[in-house]
């Protein structure tokens, strides 16, 4: 599992930044703020790797220029505030990163993004591209469109969504508090930083506390929920002090700031067993003698050469069962290509694909990320 001194090694970070953090009060965004932040995340993208900032503020800034001084309680009214608002949002991230010889990127997304899996892959597909091009994605709820039903409710729970999305190795919730602490600060002067702790930790919910400055919907029960979520695809949490200075360089570096809660399972093996109980099988595709060789004894991925027939509707994304010409089931994975374009290019190929279907999405019809091998009786690792 990772450790303070693991995370010096992250190269996938997730970050949120509250609106507590960005904002004057409440009273619209402050670009003096958001510079510093724009000088970490560059710094993290020239020296590291790839980062996906989650940031709120858009309401904050709706507010502010529509001159109103309390939170909207209606969601239309919430809606027009976050509309009006995200036009600043995004064009203070983009002056702030334009200086420093960075593109951003503005993507808005709804719970039913993530809930349909056509949608949830083009969403993943984006940001992976935008990150391999060293773009910040700038991550926000479509508060215009989504209904109460379809809404995150918070950015945190929005940030660990997208953890599981890209399968950051970081998450990053910045807080205006310390971190977690064991008791409520607010009404206990003598708490004290919980500096690190695993997720199945059954103290957490006890210990997290409401939301401090008023500005927005997280708290720590929010975050503690979230590092939970964020857990679901290996991914380490670290509930952060956004109003001290470098915190991100500090993190990075290993410094024990903030709470760090670790996920019980490392990347392969929750995203291994989430694939292997948890969703439903659309489909099965029959696979040949080499096929199941190289799944079960090369540790391959899928190619559509080794597949002998198709059975079922399924859609990309949705899970299949992987069987051999006894009909045992050897795996199952998420599939890169739906049952009719898989039936036409069953038995060929990678390098025909375009010629049969028109494009090629993928090279591998399950790619060996996106499967888990299955022993009788039991799930493997694979």
């Amino acid at each position: 599992m990772i450790s303070r001194d693991g995370i010096r090694n992250t190269k996938r970070w997730v970050v949120k930044i509250g609106s507590a953090l960005l904002t004057r009060n409440g009273r619209g965004v402050d670009r003096t703020v958001l510079a510093p932040w724009a000088d970490q995340v560059t710094g993290f993208l020239r020296n590291r790797g790839e980062l996906v900032v989650v940031s709120s503020g858009a309401v904050a800034e709706g507010m502010a220029r529509m001159g109103w001084a309390q939170r909207p309680k209606s969601l239309h009214e919430l809606q027009a505030a976050a509309a009006i608002g995200q036009m600043g949002l995004i064009q203070a991230y983009e002056a702030c990163f334009q200086k420093r010889g960075i593109h951003a990127a503005q993507i808005l997304l709804t719970r039913e993004d993530l809930a349909d899996r056509g949608r949830y892959l083009n969403a993943r597909s984006t940001l992976l591209s935008l990150l391999r091009l060293q773009v910040v994605p700038v991550v926000n709820e479509n508060d215009t469109v989504a209904t109460d039903e379809l809404r995150f409710g918070d950015n945190d729970t929005l940030a660990a969504l997208v953890a599981n999305l890209v399968e950051a190795d970081l998450l990053i919730l910045l807080t205006d508090q310390e971190g977690l602490c064991d008791r409520d600060p607010r009404f206990h002067p003598d708490a004290r930083l919980i500096s690190e702790t695993r997720i199945d930790n059954p103290r957490l919910d006890a210990v997290a506390g409401g939301s401090v400055s008023g500005l927005g919907l997280g708290g720590m029960v929010t975050k503690v929920r979230a590092a939970r979520l964020a857990a679901r695809s290996g991914t380490a949490t670290v509930i952060a002090p956004g109003k001290e200075g470098d915190v991100l360089r500090r993190v990075g570096a290993g410094e024990r700031v903030g709470t760090l809660l670790t996920p019980v399972q490392g990347p392969q093996a929750a995203r291994k067993r989430w694939l292997a109980g948890q969703l439903q099988v659309r489909g099965r595709l029959i696979l040949d003698a080499g096929a199941v060789h190289a799944l079960q004894g090369q540790g391959k991925s899928l190619l559509a050469v080794g597949v002998k027939e198709v059975q079922g509707t399924f859609q990309r994304g949705e899970v299949v069962a992987c069987v051999d010409e006894q009909g045992h089931e050897i795996a199952r994975g998420l599939v890169n290509y739906d049952a009719l374009e898989s039936n036409r290019i069953k038995g060929q190929p990678s390098a025909r694909f375009a010629g049969i279907l028109g494009y090629l999405d993928d090279e591998e019809l399950i790619h060996r990320d996106n499967l888990v091998l299955l022993l009788p009786g039991r799930p493997s690792a694979g």
